[in-house]
């Protein structure tokens, strides 16, 4: 069984910095890809920033130069480097990695979601 623990969430003021992290647990056997997704009250959950496991790397028009997206598959890991915040950024953020595990092959698994809230 697969698990995505999410950390880092909280509460900062406008133009402030915030830093997420998501650590995959289970018998995982390749990562193929990470990534972060939002959802605000009332809006569609929505892509934030993704990374293959070959490093490449794509974002939101909304966040590109402000928001950096990094991972590690040796260590199960992904972050998110979110500098510059603003209150349209505040939602709640989930990671989502695609995977195989040593039983079966490429599923999509989430986090439980971490509170991000920007203040102006």
């Amino acid at each position: 069984q697969v698990q995505l623990v999410e950390s880092g969430g909280g509460l900062v003021q406008a133009g402030g910095s915030l830093r997420l992290s998501c650590a995959a647990s289970g018998s995982i056997f390749n990562i193929n890809a990470m990534g972060w997704y939002r959802q605000a009250p009332g809006k569609q959950r929505e892509l934030v920033a993704g990374i293959t496991s070959g490093g490449r790397t794509n974002y939101a028009d909304s966040v590109k130069g402000r928001f950096t997206i990094s991972g590690d598959n040796a260590k199960n890991t992904v972050w998110l480097q979110m500098n510059s915040l603003k209150p349209e950024d505040t939602a709640v953020y989930y990671c989502r990695m695609i995977l195989a595990t040593t039983m079966n092959g490429n599923y999509i698994y989430w986090g439980q979601g971490t509170q991000v809230t920007v203040s102006s």
